[in-house]
Protein backbone atom coordinates (compact mmCIF):
# COMPACT_ATOMS: atom_id res chain seq x y z
CA UNK A 1 0.00 0.00 0.00
CA UNK A 2 3.10 2.24 0.68
CA UNK A 3 6.86 2.30 1.42
CA UNK A 4 6.67 1.50 4.77
CA UNK A 5 4.12 -2.02 4.47
CA UNK A 6 5.64 -4.83 6.24
CA UNK A 7 5.35 -8.48 5.46
CA UNK A 8 4.67 -10.45 8.25
CA UNK A 9 5.40 -14.00 8.78
CA UNK A 10 1.94 -15.32 10.39
CA UNK A 11 1.13 -19.21 11.35
CA UNK A 12 -2.54 -20.60 11.00
CA UNK A 13 -4.32 -23.63 11.24
CA UNK A 14 -3.42 -24.83 7.18
CA UNK A 15 0.52 -23.12 7.75
CA UNK A 16 1.26 -19.45 6.68
CA UNK A 17 -0.67 -17.04 6.65
CA UNK A 18 0.73 -14.37 3.96
CA UNK A 19 -0.18 -10.88 5.57
CA UNK A 20 0.96 -7.21 5.34
CA UNK A 21 1.20 -4.48 7.83
CA UNK A 22 0.66 -0.80 7.41
CA UNK A 23 1.47 1.61 9.89
CA UNK A 24 0.72 5.54 10.93
CA UNK A 25 2.73 8.05 9.92
CA UNK A 26 5.76 8.39 12.65
CA UNK A 27 4.39 11.96 13.19
CA UNK A 28 0.69 10.08 14.10
CA UNK A 29 2.21 7.99 16.57
CA UNK A 30 1.03 9.69 20.03
CA UNK A 31 -2.84 9.10 18.67
CA UNK A 32 -2.15 5.61 18.39
CA UNK A 33 -5.33 3.71 18.73
CA UNK A 34 -4.82 0.18 17.90
CA UNK A 35 -4.28 -3.03 15.49
CA UNK A 36 -7.18 -3.36 12.66
CA UNK A 37 -7.37 -6.75 11.02
CA UNK A 38 -9.12 -6.56 7.53
CA UNK A 39 -10.58 -9.56 5.83
CA UNK A 40 -10.92 -9.67 1.63
CA UNK A 41 -13.37 -10.85 -0.75
CA UNK A 42 -14.36 -14.50 -1.82
CA UNK A 43 -11.49 -16.29 -2.35
CA UNK A 44 -12.32 -18.42 -5.53
CA UNK A 45 -13.76 -15.47 -7.44
CA UNK A 46 -10.36 -13.15 -7.01
CA UNK A 47 -10.33 -11.80 -3.82
CA UNK A 48 -7.16 -11.30 -2.31
CA UNK A 49 -5.52 -8.77 0.80
CA UNK A 50 -4.83 -5.88 -2.10
CA UNK A 51 -8.28 -5.91 -2.93
CA UNK A 52 -9.24 -1.81 -3.66
CA UNK A 53 -12.15 -1.56 -1.08
CA UNK A 54 -9.93 -3.80 1.29
CA UNK A 55 -6.70 -1.55 0.80
CA UNK A 56 -9.06 2.11 1.14
CA UNK A 57 -10.47 0.27 4.16
CA UNK A 58 -6.98 0.06 5.42
CA UNK A 59 -6.19 3.54 4.63
CA UNK A 60 -8.96 5.33 6.54
CA UNK A 61 -7.61 3.12 9.82
CA UNK A 62 -3.77 3.98 9.27
CA UNK A 63 -4.97 7.63 8.92
CA UNK A 64 -7.06 8.00 11.96
CA UNK A 65 -3.97 6.40 13.91
CA UNK A 66 -4.66 2.35 13.78
CA UNK A 67 -2.08 0.13 12.49
CA UNK A 68 -3.77 -2.15 9.79
CA UNK A 69 -3.21 -6.03 9.12
CA UNK A 70 -4.45 -7.24 5.47
CA UNK A 71 -4.13 -10.89 5.19
CA UNK A 72 -4.40 -13.88 2.26
CA UNK A 73 -7.29 -16.36 3.74
CA UNK A 74 -6.61 -20.24 3.05
CA UNK A 75 -5.48 -20.84 -0.55
CA UNK A 76 -4.77 -17.29 -1.39
CA UNK A 77 -1.31 -16.16 -2.75
CA UNK A 78 1.23 -17.71 -0.57
CA UNK A 79 -1.47 -18.79 2.22
CA UNK A 80 -1.50 -22.27 2.80
CA UNK A 81 -4.50 -24.65 2.71
CA UNK A 82 -7.87 -24.47 0.81
CA UNK A 83 -11.26 -22.96 0.69
CA UNK A 84 -13.33 -23.92 3.96
CA UNK A 85 -16.52 -22.06 2.92
CA UNK A 86 -16.12 -19.45 5.57
CA UNK A 87 -15.33 -22.33 8.51
CA UNK A 88 -11.29 -22.45 8.12
CA UNK A 89 -11.30 -18.61 6.72
CA UNK A 90 -12.91 -17.64 10.47
CA UNK A 91 -9.91 -19.47 11.70
CA UNK A 92 -7.40 -18.07 10.02
CA UNK A 93 -9.02 -14.66 11.07
CA UNK A 94 -8.40 -15.11 14.74
CA UNK A 95 -5.02 -17.00 14.40
CA UNK A 96 -4.18 -13.58 12.85
CA UNK A 97 -5.30 -11.41 15.28
CA UNK A 98 -3.95 -13.53 18.44
CA UNK A 99 -0.74 -12.96 16.72
CA UNK A 100 -1.20 -8.80 15.86
CA UNK A 101 -3.18 -7.52 18.32
CA UNK A 102 -3.55 -10.10 21.39
CA UNK A 103 -2.80 -7.54 24.21
CA UNK A 104 -4.12 -4.45 22.05
CA UNK A 105 -7.04 -2.54 21.34
CA UNK A 106 -8.66 -4.17 18.25
CA UNK A 107 -10.87 -3.16 15.48
CA UNK A 108 -12.57 -5.90 12.90
CA UNK A 109 -13.50 -5.37 9.63
CA UNK A 110 -14.31 -7.19 6.33
CA UNK A 111 -15.49 -6.86 2.54
CA UNK A 112 -18.47 -8.60 1.35
CA UNK A 113 -16.97 -12.68 1.85
CA UNK A 114 -14.82 -11.34 4.42
CA UNK A 115 -17.41 -9.09 6.02
CA UNK A 116 -19.18 -12.23 6.77
CA UNK A 117 -16.80 -14.14 7.92
CA UNK A 118 -15.48 -10.86 10.40
CA UNK A 119 -19.27 -11.56 11.41
CA UNK A 120 -18.52 -14.84 12.54
CA UNK A 121 -15.33 -13.86 14.41
CA UNK A 122 -16.82 -11.35 15.61
CA UNK A 123 -19.56 -13.41 17.42
CA UNK A 124 -16.76 -16.10 18.72
CA UNK A 125 -14.39 -13.25 20.13
CA UNK A 126 -17.28 -10.60 21.60
CA UNK A 127 -17.52 -11.50 25.14
CA UNK A 128 -13.61 -12.26 25.64
CA UNK A 129 -12.26 -9.45 24.73
CA UNK A 130 -13.20 -5.90 23.97
CA UNK A 131 -13.73 -5.11 20.02
CA UNK A 132 -13.19 -0.91 19.96
CA UNK A 133 -14.49 -0.77 15.76
CA UNK A 134 -16.33 -2.78 13.51
CA UNK A 135 -16.55 -1.93 10.11
CA UNK A 136 -18.49 -4.07 7.25
CA UNK A 137 -18.46 -3.38 3.78
CA UNK A 138 -20.75 -5.11 1.59
CA UNK A 139 -21.35 -7.86 3.77
CA UNK A 140 -22.30 -11.10 1.66
CA UNK A 141 -26.04 -11.94 3.58
CA UNK A 142 -27.27 -13.27 -0.13
CA UNK A 143 -24.96 -15.49 -0.04
CA UNK A 144 -23.83 -16.76 3.48
CA UNK A 145 -25.53 -17.28 7.03
CA UNK A 146 -24.06 -14.01 8.16
CA UNK A 147 -23.76 -14.52 11.88
CA UNK A 148 -26.24 -11.73 13.84
CA UNK A 149 -24.05 -8.96 16.14
CA UNK A 150 -24.22 -8.59 19.77
CA UNK A 151 -26.77 -6.02 20.32
CA UNK A 152 -23.52 -4.37 22.53
CA UNK A 153 -21.67 -4.06 18.87
CA UNK A 154 -24.16 -1.75 17.69
CA UNK A 155 -23.03 1.80 18.43
CA UNK A 156 -19.09 0.12 17.24
CA UNK A 157 -20.39 -1.06 14.20
CA UNK A 158 -20.44 0.60 10.52
CA UNK A 159 -22.58 -1.20 8.23
CA UNK A 160 -21.48 0.11 4.33
CA UNK A 161 -23.90 -0.93 1.64
CA UNK A 162 -24.16 0.39 -2.40
CA UNK A 163 -27.76 1.02 -3.37
CA UNK A 164 -26.92 -0.37 -6.71
CA UNK A 165 -25.17 -3.44 -5.30
CA UNK A 166 -25.76 -6.59 -8.13
CA UNK A 167 -23.57 -8.66 -6.34
CA UNK A 168 -24.88 -8.35 -3.07
CA UNK A 169 -28.71 -7.04 -2.99
CA UNK A 170 -29.27 -4.28 -0.81
CA UNK A 171 -32.38 -6.07 0.37
CA UNK A 172 -30.56 -9.33 1.93
CA UNK A 173 -28.86 -7.04 4.32
CA UNK A 174 -31.76 -5.44 5.03
CA UNK A 175 -33.38 -8.91 5.88
CA UNK A 176 -30.62 -9.56 7.70
CA UNK A 177 -30.64 -6.11 9.77
CA UNK A 178 -33.71 -5.36 10.38
CA UNK A 179 -34.44 -8.44 12.93
CA UNK A 180 -31.51 -6.74 14.68
CA UNK A 181 -33.12 -3.25 14.58
CA UNK A 182 -29.11 -2.88 12.89
CA UNK A 183 -28.74 0.83 10.94
CA UNK A 184 -27.04 0.18 7.57
CA UNK A 185 -25.32 3.22 5.81
CA UNK A 186 -26.33 3.52 1.74
CA UNK A 187 -24.36 5.21 -0.36
CA UNK A 188 -26.78 6.36 -3.51
CA UNK A 189 -25.98 4.77 -7.09
CA UNK A 190 -23.12 2.73 -5.80
CA UNK A 191 -22.27 -0.90 -7.26
CA UNK A 192 -20.39 -4.03 -4.83
CA UNK A 193 -16.92 -2.68 -5.80
CA UNK A 194 -17.37 0.94 -4.70
CA UNK A 195 -16.30 2.33 -8.70
CA UNK A 196 -15.41 5.71 -8.34
CA UNK A 197 -16.38 6.21 -4.52
CA UNK A 198 -13.81 5.03 -2.86
CA UNK A 199 -12.59 8.55 -1.41
CA UNK A 200 -16.10 8.38 -0.02
CA UNK A 201 -15.55 4.76 1.36
CA UNK A 202 -12.50 6.13 3.14
CA UNK A 203 -14.39 9.65 3.78
CA UNK A 204 -17.38 7.40 5.95
CA UNK A 205 -15.18 4.94 7.76
CA UNK A 206 -13.05 7.63 9.16
CA UNK A 207 -15.87 9.30 10.01
CA UNK A 208 -17.19 6.45 11.55
CA UNK A 209 -13.39 6.18 13.29
CA UNK A 210 -13.37 9.55 14.52
CA UNK A 211 -16.80 9.42 16.45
Amino acid sequence: MNAATQTLNLQGPCGAIEAVLDKPAPEATSAYRGTVVIAHPHPLFGGTMHNKVVQTVARAFVQCGWQAVRFNFRGVGASAGTYDEGRGEREDLLAVVSQTADAQPLALAGFSFGAFVTSHALARTWGTRHIDKVVLVGLAASRFEVAPLHPEAHEATLLLHGEQDDTVPLQSVMDWARPQSLPITVIPGVGHFFHGQLPLLKSLVMRHLRA
